[in-house]
C-alpha cells in the first residue's frame, strides 16, 4: 500500500513537472537593423537567387548565417512601411499603418478609441521582464493634464539617447555646447553633431560654431579628412560636396571595434545578463540588471547600417579590396516612373556621384554590415548561453533591417519607396524547441512585419486568438511555417515619409502602387482615391516576374490593363475602405512632429474583410 502511494505521488510530480515545462515561457530576443539591404546576407542571397554574394558583389555575415542554419528563414517578408518610425510602430503594434493610423514620423499618444498595448506591454502582462538597448524609433507617448509625456514602452530602457548623452559612441549630437577644447564659446549652441577620436578628441560639425568663434575654424574639415568621409550631395540640383553636408555615406569610424555606439548596445545588453539581480551603468547612468525570476523579453535596436556609415578600420580595410558593380539609372527608366517616385530620387539622386564616390559608399556600407554582423553574433552567444545555463527554453527573432536602402538602385540612395530593395527584408527565428522552427528551414510564402508581434505574444504564453488581439493585423509565424496560417497571395504596406501618401501591394508576379490621398488633412475626403481618376493615383506596376530589378513601369501599358484594375481595386478597397484609420494627432500634417495631444479617431469601413488574403490576377490581356 505504501509502495503504490509512493508511486502515485511520484507519478503526479512527474505530471506537474511536464505540464510546468510544457507551460514554461521562453526568454525572447529580438534583434533589428537599420536601413539593411537583404543582399548584405550571403544566405538570403543564396536562398533568392543561388549565389552568396550581392549583385554587386562581395558581402559577408557568419553569425546571421549561422542563425539561419540553426533555425527557420522566412525569406519572403516585407515591411508595411519604408520609412524607419511607422516601420517600428507596425512591428511593435502588430498592425498596419493604415489600421493603426501611425504612417509617418509623427508622435502619437495611446489614449484614442483606436489604442492598444503596445507588444512590450503585452509581454509584462504575460509576466516578463522587458528591456531595451539602442534606438527604438516608436515615438508614443501618453496623456497626462492634457499634455504628451514620454511613455515607458520598456521597462528597462538603454536608450541611444543615454548612451549618446553619455558621450560613449564615435558620434552623435550633443544638446548644448558651451565649450569646445577648453574654448569658451561666445554663446551656447544647441544640438550640434560630433565625432569622438579613440584618443577622447571631440570635432563639432557646425558651420555656426566656426563662424561665431574664428579661433574654431576648420575643425569640420579636420575631422572630414581624419575620417576619409563623404557626405550626401546633390549635383543635379547644384549641391556641391560640403564638409558640413548631412549624411555620412562613407568614412572610417572615429572608435575601434566594439567602442562604436552599436559596440556599446551590446556590451550594455551582455552587462544587463551578466549583473543578475544587480545593478550596473552605462557611463554615469545605473540601471537594473536582469531579473533571474522573470523570463526574459529583449529588445536590441542597432543602428548599423544608418547613416553615419563608419565602419571601423580593419572592415573598412577588408572590404576596400573588392570593386563592386553599380547600378545605373537610364533616361528610359526614369521617364516611366510614378512621378511620386522621379521626386524621391531627385532629392536623393546619387547617379550623378564619381566611380570612386560610388565605390566607397558601397563598400563602407556592406563593410558595416558585416562589422554589425560580429556584435549580433556576441549577443545571440550571451543570450543563448544565459538561458541555457537557466535551464530556460529561448526564442530568437532577427529582422534584417526595418526597411532596406538603395545604393544607386534607381539612381538614388536612402529608402521610402515600394521598390524591392527597400522593402524587402526577411526574418529568421530560431527557438531552443526545434518543432516550433525547425533547423535550416526556409519559408517561402508571403510574411509581413505585423507577424512579429503575434509569433512573439504566442511564444510568450498569450490567447493570440481571443478577441482581447482581435485587432492584431499578423499572423503566428510558428503557423506560417507549419502550413497551419491563411496562405498569402500578397503584401500590403502603405508609407508616406518623403514620397507622399502612398499605398502598395505585391504578389509573386507583381508590384502595384497608387497615392492614397489628396494632401495631409486627416479624416478629410478619406475616399478620394476611390473617385480619383487612374492618372490622378500616380500608379506604378512592375512585372517583377520579368522585370524583377524593377527598372520598367508598365502601369499605363494596355496590355497590363487588367491586371492593374485589379490590383488597384484589391489595394484601395483595403487601405481606403476596411478599417481605415486616420487620427489627428495634434497636428494638421502627416509626419510632422506632432504635439501628439489629438485623439480624434476617424474611420472608413466601407469595404469590410477586403483583406482575405486572396488576389487571383489572371493573365495580362
Amino acid at each position: 500500500m505504501t509502495k503504490k502511494i509512493v508511486l502515485l505521488v511520484a507519478c503526479l510530480l512527474v505530471g506537474k513537472l511536464t505540464i510546468y515545462a510544457q507551460k514554461q515561457q521562453p526568454n525572447v530576443l529580438w534583434i533589428l537593423t537599420d536601413d539593411q539591404r537583404y543582399d548584405a546576407i550571403p544566405a538570403f542571397n543564396k536562398i533568392l537567387h543561388g549565389r552568396e554574394n550581392s549583385a554587386l558583389g562581395y558581402v559577408e555575415s557568419p553569425n546571421v548565417d549561422r542563425l539561419a542554419n540553426m533555425g527557420t528563414t522566412f525569406i519572403n517578408t516585407y515591411c508595411q512601411a519604408q520609412g524607419c518610425a511607422p516601420s517600428r510602430a507596425s512591428m511593435h503594434s502588430g498592425r498596419y499603418p493604415f489600421r493603426s493610423g501611425i504612417y509617418q514620423f509623427e508622435y502619437f499618444n495611446n489614449n484614442t478609441t483606436n489604442s492598444y498595448p503596445l507588444l512590450p506591454e503585452e509581454m509584462v502582462s504575460l509576466g516578463y521582464q522587458t528591456m531595451h538597448v539602442g534606438k527604438l524609433g516608436v515615438r508614443i507617448r501618453t496623456l497626462k493634464n492634457n499634455n504628451a509625456v514620454k511613455f515607458p514602452v520598456y521597462q528597462v530602457d538603454i536608450d541611444s539617447k543615454i548612451v549618446e548623452n553619455e558621450g560613449l559612441p564615435e558620434w552623435g549630437k550633443q544638446s548644448i555646447v558651451k565649450e569646445v577644447n577648453g574654448v569658451k564659446l561666445k554663446k551656447p549652441l544647441r544640438n550640434v553633431t560630433y565625432f569622438k577620436d579613440s584618443d577622447g578628441t571631440i570635432y563639432y560639425k557646425s558651420e555656426t560654431l566656426e563662424k561665431e568663434n574664428p579661433q574654431l575654424a576648420g575643425m569640420a574639415k579636420e575631422a572630414f579628412d581624419k575620417y576619409e568621409l563623404f557626405y550626401k550631395y546633390n549635383k543635379k540640383k547644384g549641391q556641391p560636396q560640403s564638409v558640413f553636408n548631412k549624411g555620412v555615406l562613407a568614412g572610417v569610424s572615429p572608435q575601434p571595434s566594439g567602442k562604436t555606439r552599436d559596440g556599446h548596445y551590446t556590451t550594455a545588453f551582455v552587462n544587463f545578463l551578466k549583473n543578475e539581480n544587480k545593478q550596473f551603468k552605462v557611463g554615469n547612468t545605473t540601471f537594473n540588471g536582469v531579473d533571474a525570476a522573470k523570463p526574459l523579453f529583449a529588445h536590441i535596436g542597432y543602428d548599423f547600417p544608418h547613416t553615419p556609415v563608419l565602419p571601423p578600420k580593419e572592415y573598412r580595410e577588408r572590404f576596400q579590396k573588392h570593386t563592386y558593380k553599380i547600378p545605373e539609372l537610364t533616361d528610359e527608366e526614369f521617364k516611366k516612373m510614378a512621378k511620386a517616385f522621379q521626386k524621391r530620387v531627385n532629392s536623393s539622386y546619387s547617379d550623378d556621384f564619381t566611380d570612386e564616390e560610388k565605390q566607397k559608399m558601397v563598400q563602407d556600407y556592406y563593410a558595416f554590415c558585416a562589422y554589425g554582423d560580429a556584435l549580433i553574433g556576441d549577443a545571440v552567444d550571451t543570450f543563448i548561453t544565459y538561458s541555457e545555463n537557466k535551464k530556460q527554453p529561448w526564442l530568437i527573432v532577427y529582422v534584417c533591417g526595418d526597411h532596406g536602402w538603395k545604393l544607386n538602385e534607381h539612381g538614388a540612395i536612402t529608402k521610402n519607396t515600394p521598390w524591392e530593395m527597400d522593402s524587402h527584408n526577411p526574418i529568421i527565428v530560431v527557438s531552443s524547441d526545434k518543432k516550433k522552427f525547425p533547423k535550416g528551414k526556409v519559408v517561402k510564402d508571403f510574411t509581413e512585419f505585423v507577424d512579429i508581434a503575434p509569433t512573439i505574444l504566442n511564444a510568450g504564453g498569450a490567447d493570440i486568438y481571443s478577441s482581447k488581439f482581435s485587432h492584431l493585423d499578423g499572423l503566428d509565424l510558428e503557423k506560417i511555417a507549419t502550413g497551419k496560417a491563411p496562405k498569402r497571395d500578397y503584401v500590403i504596406g502603405e508609407s508616406h515619409h518623403s514620397i507622399g501618401p502612398r499605398a502598395y501591394i505585391r504578389t509573386k508576379d507583381y508590384m502595384f502602387s497608387v497615392k492614397t490621398r489628396p494632401n495631409s488633412k486627416r479624416g478629410v475626403k478619406m475616399d478620394w482615391a476611390m473617385n480619383a481618376t487612374y492618372k490622378d493615383l500616380d500608379p506604378a506596376l512592375y512585372h517583377t516576374a520579368k522585370d524583377p530589378n524593377e527598372i520598367n513601369n508598365v502601369a499605363f501599358n494596355p496590355k497590363y490593363k487588367n491586371v492593374a484594375m485589379k490590383m488597384k481595386k484589391k489595394l484601395l478597397d483595403i487601405v481606403i475602405g476596411d478599417g481605415r484609420a486616420e487620427v489627428n494627432w495634434g497636428g494638421d500634417n502627416f509626419g510632422k512632429n506632432t504635439k501628439a495631444i489629438g485623439t480624434k479617431v476617424h474611420k472608413s469601413n466601407f469595404a469590410p474583410n477586403a483583406h482575405d488574403y486572396k488576389l487571383q490576377l489572371g493573365n495580362t490581356k
